[in-house]
Formats: C-alpha cells, sequence, structure tokens
C-alpha cells in the first residue's frame, strides 16, 4: 500500500501544481500545508503510516479546485452565494478524483471531509467532533495556519500572535479542542518551520 501510494503522488502533485498554476495567490499553498500537516502528525505522535496517509492527504487536499471554473476560483473580489456553493464542491470533487484508485481510498476519505467543523457547521456533511477523520481534523488546522499567515486577495497575512489567537478562540468549535492544545502548545515549532520555508523560499528568487 504504501509503495503504491507513493508511487501516484508523483503524479498527483504534477496535477496540483498545474491546478496551482491557475491562480497565483494560492500557489504552493498545498505544500505548505502538507509541511505543516507533517509537523503536527508528529507533534500529535501518529504512527509512520497513519502520519504517511495524512500528509498525502495534505498534498492533493485541494485537488478538486481542478473541477472550479476559472470564473469562482480567481475571482478577485466577493463571492456570490452561488459561487460560494460551486467552491464548496471542490471537496467533493476532489474525493470523487480520489477514490477511483483504490489505494486512495482513505486518503480520499481525508480530503472529503477536511473542511468539516468541530461544531458541525463545516461541509459537505456537516460531520462534528469525532464524526469527522482524524486526518481531516489535523489538515483542517494546518490549512487555516497557512491560510492566516499568507496574503490573500482581500487582506493581508496575520501575524503569527494574531494566528494563535484566532486558533485558541477557535478550538473547539472550528478544531479539535486536543490538536489545536497540542499546536499552541508547540507553537514554536511552527514558527520555525515558517520561517524555514520564507528562506529557503526568498533563496530561490
Amino acid at each position: 500500500m504504501r509503495n503504491a501510494l507513493l508511487t501516484y503522488l508523483d503524479l498527483i502533485e504534477g496535477i496540483v501544481a498545474a491546478m496551482d498554476a491557475r491562480d497565483a495567490y494560492t500557489a504552493k499553498h498545498s505544500e505548505r500545508v502538507a509541511d505543516i500537516t507533517e509537523l503536527i502528525c508528529l507533534i500529535m505522535e501518529l504512527s509512520e503510516n497513519e502520519s504517511e496517509n495524512i500528509h498525502i492527504a495534505a498534498h492533493v487536499h485541494d485537488i478538486g479546485k481542478i473541477g472550479i471554473p476559472d470564473y469562482v476560483l480567481t475571482k478577485s473580489s466577493a463571492l456570490t452565494d452561488n459561487e460560494w456553493e460551486i467552491m464548496k464542491s471542490h471537496s467533493e470533487i476532489g474525493y470523487r478524483i480520489l477514490e477511483r484508485s483504490a489505494g486512495f481510498s482513505e486518503v480520499a476519505v481525508i480530503v472529503r471531509h477536511h473542511h468539516e467543523r468541530w461544531d458541525g457547521k463545516g461541509y459537505p456533511l456537516g460531520l462534528s467532533a469525532e464524526e469527522i477523520p482524524y486526518g481531516s481534523r489535523i489538515i483542517a488546522l494546518a490549512d487555516s495556519i497557512d491560510a492566516m499567515l499568507s496574503d490573500r486577495k482581500y487582506r493581508q497575512a496575520m501575524s503569527s500572535e494574531q494566528c494563535r489567537t484566532e486558533i485558541g478562540k477557535n478550538a473547539g468549535i472550528m478544531y479539535d479542542p486536543n490538536i489545536a492544545a497540542a499546536v499552541l502548545k508547540n507553537w514554536g515549532l511552527i514558527e520555525e518551520l515558517i520561517a524555514s520555508a520564507e528562506n529557503c523560499q526568498n533563496n530561490n528568487t
């Protein structure tokens, strides 16, 4: 199973790279989320096999955006209600893409639910608390961290302290409170990872 996943990962990452190229604001987003996810798995002391599945799911968590029309994906102003519903469909699209391969069945489920919330107000199914796959809960937090610490079309990046505050405020609301608490306890590791990634990016420009 492990070798099968790794064999196909390069191909899927190529598809993700093509998707990212459609929207400069989300370029490298999947890679950063995967790096943060890998660190959270380490913090949570997960097994190598479990961490690997979650890490791969993080790399491809937004693969469903390949099926979102450009006028929605790259829109610079606020989305309409209808456009937001279209955007939200990316988690289901990603699930349908990945579930076609038996080797990616677990990864597909994690990807499907990475926008669920601990309080049940997420999507696509409105799962809550421990109904949400554990890997999806980790990626949800990693995704939020990268979103908050990155410049967006509609706002500048938050500071590290602002991001940390938001995670604390939303623990038990958006995020698994145990995962959020562990991440906050080890926030220095998150900051080191972000700083290292920024240094690498600056050295390559």
